[in-house]
């Protein structure tokens, strides 16, 4: 499974709101861009999604912007990435019907991808932004 830029800039979105908004201060995506070296546009479309999983909230306007939708020790890594990414599957056919080639089941390798993506899902959900951050400001 490989995360897109899309995911790390969500993530990277998600912190940095995390770290400089709050209900009485938002933050521009011109800014959270500004400080990461990202590119505004695309950021514009990431936050997007993250706004459809009332991860983030945005007001518009000159004194608007954007700040999480609730506490970042409430939202998990697999919620942004999720809202992201979408599916987080390392291969299509544990979430839908695919055309392989290979009977699902008899397939030898299907249980060890199962496997894999049970872990990265539980390690996902088990790291909040609020880790994250606490991580940060220990460096």
């Amino acid at each position: 499974m490989r995360i897109s830029t899309k995911g790390i800039y969500a993530l990277e979105i998600i912190t940095d709101l995390a770290m400089h908004s709050g209900e009485e201060s938002l933050e521009s995506l011109k800014n959270i861009a500004g400080r990461r070296g990202l590119s505004e546009k695309y950021l514009e479309r990431i936050v997007k999604g993250m706004k459809e999983s009332k991860l983030v909230t945005s007001v518009r306007g000159a004194k608007g912007g954007y700040c999480l939708a609730r506490d970042a020790s409430k939202i998990t890594v697999k919620e942004v990435l999720m809202a992201a990414e979408g599916e987080l599957a390392p291969v299509a056919c544990l979430t839908k019907e695919t055309d392989c080639g290979i009977d699902c089941e008899s397939c030898p390798t299907r249980g060890v991808w199962g496997e894999i993506w049970e872990g990265i899902l539980m390690t996902a959900d088990s790291v909040s932004v609020q880790d994250i951050i606490d991580e940060v400001r220990r460096s």
